[in-house]
């Protein structure tokens, strides 16, 4: 049974020939390579003439794929390490800047916990980010301690956390691998979120609102003594300056910068130049 996509389905059916023809029951992992030579690249379609080199490696059991969904599940960042000579496999704990690596004999994996996005308020705007951001990979739970708001959530697989924003920032943004969107208007909610939230390791603050009114929220901030070094890390207005108007173009927007921010990439705003960041961990 083949499960999944290595190029977009350009050379699957390829490849479930050979592994047909060659078995996959062999003790050593393997390279197959695609893209060798002018006749392969046309033949199979590959992007820009590029060579595609696929690590085949049999799994006897899948406790080594549950060990990695484990610490996965607790948030925890991993490599895993393949020698192809010997076949020898490990597991270790990764820094925030590891990379994927792969020297022709010893390959390096990189396994993240998920992206989380964790919007305070349970609004429109909300929804339609909401959404976005599941089809860009995103776990995505809506913070809403309204009673009036939070029954009447629609979007499915999205987690309705009660709790005041300041206490769901605490549990919930825990590391570089988390967004946290201000989303409701409602100063006191907001604020409570952004004050615990600057101070988080989340790769990116965002606050909904205007020029006037982010200028506002920033002097509250500092009045409450939020180092201007955090408040400085807040995104607001949220969202690329698209022109956007309605709730889904604003969604849009604000998902554009998200992933700029999260791959590193430097974008220039309306009047100032949002600097490059260190790329957030794959």
């Amino acid at each position: 049974r083949f499960v999944g996509s290595v190029s977009g389905g350009c050379i699957e059916d390829d490849l479930s020939a050979r592994l047909a023809a060659q078995g996959i029951s062999q003790a050593l992992p393997r390279i197959e390579s695609y893209g060798v030579n002018t006749e392969q690249t046309h033949r199979f379609g590959l992007p820009c003439g590029g060579r595609l080199d696929l690590v085949v490696e049999q799994l006897s059991s899948a406790e080594p794929l549950r060990i990695i969904l484990r610490a996965l599940e607790a948030r925890r960042l991993v490599q895993r390490r393949i020698c192809l000579s010997t076949g020898e496999v490990s597991l270790h704990a990764a820094e925030r800047d590891a990379q994927f690596h792969f020297d022709g004999e010893n390959l390096v994996k990189l396994f993240g916990p998920a992206w989380r996005l964790l919007l305070i308020g349970a609004g429109q705007l909300s929804r339609f980010v909401a959404q976005m951001a599941q089809a860009l990979d995103y776990e995505v739970v809506v913070c809403e301690p309204r009673e009036e708001y939070a029954p009447s959530w629609s979007v499915a697989n999205v987690t309705v956390d009660v709790r005041s924003p300041d206490e769901a920032v605490r549990a919930l943004a825990c590391d570089t691998r988390t967004a946290v969107l201000a989303l409701t208007h409602e100063p006191t909610l907001d604020d409570l979120a952004l004050m615990e939230a600057l101070h988080s390791p989340a790769f990116y603050v965002g606050a909904l609102g205007s020029r006037n009114n982010n200028a506002k929220r920033r002097q509250r901030l500092a009045s409450l003594n939020l180092p201007a070094a955090a408040i400085a890390r807040l995104h607001g207005p949220i969202g690329l300056p698209i022109g956007s108007r309605t709730p889904a173009e604003i969604a849009v927007a604000i998902l554009a910068e998200l992933t700029a921010v999260r791959n590193g990439i430097a974008l220039r705003a309306q009047d100032a130049t949002i600097p490059a960041i260190e790329k957030c961990p794959a």
